[in-house]
């Protein structure tokens, strides 16, 4: 099968399709204030959990956070040192798919100003540009 030339080498053939808007978890469901992803990526769990404590220690444990992303993709890596044919890498590392519109973080029982500076302290952790949004 020919596929043509300029569609050959762009990035989204390879690692999934996250240039498009996200249809679904894009409205915010369980709390008050929500953290939503504007670019689309992939984010580990290692900064998935540096969100997490920073938004937790933010608010003293008040209140409460709902996670709605999920690292359930495997990302592989290959050894130092190995040669090509060399078969593929071990699991090195767990990665959630975001897509641009995606709510990252949501968070209730807390006033506003504070939900709004945890939920800032968490997008510094993040790879990605967001936006604090609030449900209506």
């Amino acid at each position: 099968m020919l596929i043509p030339r300029k569609m050959r080498y762009r990035k989204e053939m390879r690692g999934g399709k996250i240039a498009r808007l996200a249809t679904q978890g894009n409205r915010v469901s369980f709390g008050q204030y929500g953290l939503k992803g504007l670019e689309g990526s992939w984010i580990t769990a290692r900064q998935i959990e540096a969100a997490r404590r920073a938004m937790t220690r933010y608010i003293k444990r008040e209140g409460q956070i709902w996670i709605r992303i999920f690292p359930a993709k495997p990302v592989s890596a290959q050894p130092a040192e190995t040669g090509m044919g060399g078969g593929k890498g071990a699991v090195d590392h767990f990665v959630a798919v975001v897509k641009p519109g995606q709510i990252l973080f949501e968070m209730s029982g807390v006033e506003s100003s504070v939900a709004q500076q945890a939920l800032q302290l968490a997008a510094d952790k993040l790879p990605i540009k967001t936006k604090v949004v609030s449900s209506r």
